[in-house]
């Protein structure tokens, strides 16, 4: 690990409040993992891309799955459709990684330099990623709960017949 510099807790008048101090061990976990936020979001990076590539083709995979399966439900959604389901996923593989690479920007430049206010961005950035990741989660839940309650309704309607 390279030689960081400790930084010692300024000393306080009694209205401020106490401030965190980042002891080494903590900086090199930070640095490390700093380190592989990049990679993740540079492989983010090359999966959104390749989804949003992939996108543009949904022509010819329409074309070939009438071929060989006229009646497909995917037939329904259309080639427009189904361009625009693929460009959502890519962004939805594109934002969290864009967030994890401001992270990693971020926190380099805060332990190299030991820089609080990066440190700051690094992990409101970090905040975020997992915001989103939260938010999605519960939307997830909710809508297989939302399937649950509609197939126990179903099944209770066929029953009843």
């Amino acid at each position: 690990m390279d030689n960081f510099e400790e930084i010692e807790p300024v000393s306080q008048h009694e209205d401020e409040v106490d401030a965190l101090w980042v002891s080494e061990d903590v900086r090199s976990y930070l640095y490390e993992t700093a380190k592989w936020t990049k990679f993740l979001a540079i492989v983010g990076f090359v999966f959104a891309g390749m989804t949003a590539i992939g996108a543009f083709g949904a022509g010819a995979v329409l074309n070939t799955i009438s071929a060989v399966q006229p009646n497909s439900p995917l037939m329904k959604i259309g080639a427009a459709g189904l361009t625009v389901m693929y460009l959502l996923f890519a962004v939805f593989i594109f934002y969290p990684s864009y967030l994890l690479y401001k992270f990693s920007a971020a926190t380099n430049q805060a332990v190299l330099f030991a820089d609080q206010p990066s440190l700051s961005v690094a992990m409101s950035k970090m905040k975020s990623y997992f915001k989103f990741w939260g938010i999605l989660t519960i939307i997830i839940i909710a809508f297989y709960a939302f399937a649950i309650i509609l197939v126990a309704i179903g099944g209770i309607a066929m029953a009843s017949r």
